[in-house]
């Protein structure tokens, strides 16, 4: 007996496997097809419909009205900004009388790509020779008391030259280690300037700050320029934007330019200048209309249109208080009739 139902467990064990390995098989060459199915549901009508209308109003004036996307764009476009300064002016200058000032003095240099430092003020050191003179007091290093403060062959530290071993009279109030350098030292007592020379102003200011404070002890100022173009309208519509910002305070350097006199003696004058410096900074893009990006954009909203009628379908007929119902009337089994053979059968 214990045989026999053995046998009946397993025969019945291998006729529903093989059932269901038979409807596997047959459900691999099914073919689902859509069914279209009206519904009188209000609610889930009026979902589909405001979620079209806001894909329609995203593509519309998101897309193609805001972020132009019909166009193609260049976001770098290759520019190049030349500058250029011009005017003259008139300084008195301490020891050297007035002095006319034209682009070649006060602009360094003359001509320069997105960047050109312009001279406010300066020191200048005349009649510099190379030999022997008392290093300036106001550098730590050159202070002394006694010759064994200025060791030979030892560099002045943050000075202008090297000591010669010698602690010699700077003036009445100061002594100074003696100097091998371009002599006299140079002059480090800045003039303050009277009245603004150079017409920047409305560029100072627009950085946060006033042309005379700048103008004294030097700074720098970053030029932005943001150059968006649309190339479907007239050339004359793509203007530039300019804004300001200050970079840096107290901005300076050395130059110095060399001579002889009648006696064959090599001198210099040395001149501090200070001046503001501008760096120039170009950013934008262009854009214009291809088929390109339309068809792009196009594509994204079609498939946008047709994930709104997943969402209105999800809705339907999972969370409606008559899905059941729903799902019953989209889903269905469609069987061919029997022939007429069978039918006799």
């Amino acid at each position: 007996m214990g045989a026999a139902m053995g046998a009946a467990m397993r025969e019945a064990l291998g006729a529903a496997m093989g059932t269901a390995v038979g409807a596997a098989c047959r459900g691999l060459l099914d073919y689902k097809t859509a069914k279209f199915a009206l519904t009188r549901n209000r609610r889930v009508g009026l979902l589909h419909r405001l979620l079209q209308l806001g894909v329609l109003g995203y593509l519309l004036g998101w897309v193609f009205l805001v972020k132009k996307g019909y166009q193609e764009t260049d976001s770098a476009p290759r520019v190049s900004v030349i500058t250029k300064l011009k005017g003259i002016s008139v300084t008195e200058v301490k020891d050297a009388g007035n002095r006319l000032w034209d682009v070649a003095d006060y602009v360094k240099p003359p001509q320069g790509e997105n960047t050109f430092f312009l001279v406010t003020n300066l020191i200048i050191t005349t009649k510099q020779a190379q030999g022997t003179c008392p290093e300036s007091p106001s550098v730590l290093d050159g202070i002394c008391r006694e010759d064994a403060d200025c060791p030979v062959g030892n560099p002045v530290v943050r000075g202008n030259g090297i000591k010669t071993g010698k602690c010699v009279m700077f003036n009445t109030t100061h002594s100074t280690c003696e100097i091998y350098s371009w002599c006299p030292v140079e002059n480090d007592t800045l003039p303050s300037p009277f009245c603004p020379v150079f017409r920047i102003r409305d560029m100072v200011e627009a950085a946060g700050e006033t042309f005379g404070n700048l103008a004294l002890l030097g700074g720098s100022i970053g030029v932005y320029i943001k150059w968006d173009c649309d190339l479907d309208h007239p050339a004359a519509l793509c203007q530039p934007q300019y804004s300001f910002s200050l970079q840096d305070r107290n901005y300076n350097f050395r130059t110095a330019s060399y001579y002889w006199d009648p006696q064959k003696r090599h001198y210099r004058s040395l001149l501090k200048l200070y001046g503001i410096r501008f760096d120039i900074s170009v950013h934008g893009q262009a854009g214009k209309f291809s088929i390109i990006p339309v068809a792009v954009s196009l594509g994204a909203s079609i498939a946008l249109l047709g994930a709104v009628t997943v969402v209105c379908d999800l809705v339907l007929l999972y969370l409606d208080s008559k899905a059941d119902f729903y799902r019953k009337e989209k889903f269905e089994e469609a069987k061919p009739p029997k022939d007429k053979a069978e039918a006799s059968v």
